[in-house]
């Protein structure tokens, strides 16, 4: 799809990663973590560490990794994780990670887009909730989150520690409605 910028933009469920496409996500990756926003790296690690680490997410199969291109490029991810098989009382209940855009790629509407492919997808395969937890710090995230209807239910202090002093993180849920699915076929 081309955007009112004139960018291509695209979101996709990610089956396997081609060696370019690596290398486009782990460089998003480490301009995320840069900025502020590296889903518990506070600065980026090794470039084989994130190679072996998207390499991972594509073979794990309780995971979906859900990518944002912008113009050929990846450039932002977000994971949708399946609860354990044996974990019959929280089966229903899905949960986001590695939610994130490059800083260069924002204002574009791809979080929201990819936000809501994993939201479907989540309805898809029968969920009726998902939770996500984020740093107080990271402001946008938390707007994006509210305001498609996540609800925040707890916090916990100390949640990370950012430049040796404490952040606070939240705890978001959201209840999916599943009529969606109807509406989608």
């Amino acid at each position: 799809m081309t955007d009112l910028k004139g960018h291509s933009t695209s979101i996709e469920l990610l089956l396997k990663i081609e060696e370019n496409d690596l290398q486009d996500l782990c460089t998003a990756t480490e301009d995320a973590i840069r900025d502020g926003n590296g889903f518990g790296w506070l600065e980026p690690p090794r470039r084989s560490v994130l190679e072996a680490y998207w390499k991972g997410v594509v073979l794990m199969p309780e995971r979906e990794l859900f990518v944002a291109w912008l113009d050929g490029r990846m450039v932002g991810s977000v994971q949708l994780v399946r609860p354990s098989r044996h974990n019959q009382a929280q089966g229903h209940i899905a949960r986001l990670t590695t939610f994130f855009i490059a800083p260069s790629a924002r204002g574009l509407g791809l979080a929201r887009d990819m936000l809501w492919k994993a939201e479907m997808a989540a309805v898809e395969h029968g969920y009726s909730q998902l939770e996500l937890d984020v740093r107080k710090t990271q402001k946008a995230a938390i707007q994006l989150y509210e305001r498609h209807g996540f609800v925040r239910w707890g916090e916990r202090e100390a949640y990370a520690i950012v430049d040796e002093k404490p952040v606070t993180g939240y705890f978001y849920s959201k209840v999916l409605d599943r009529r969606k699915k109807k509406k989608n076929k």
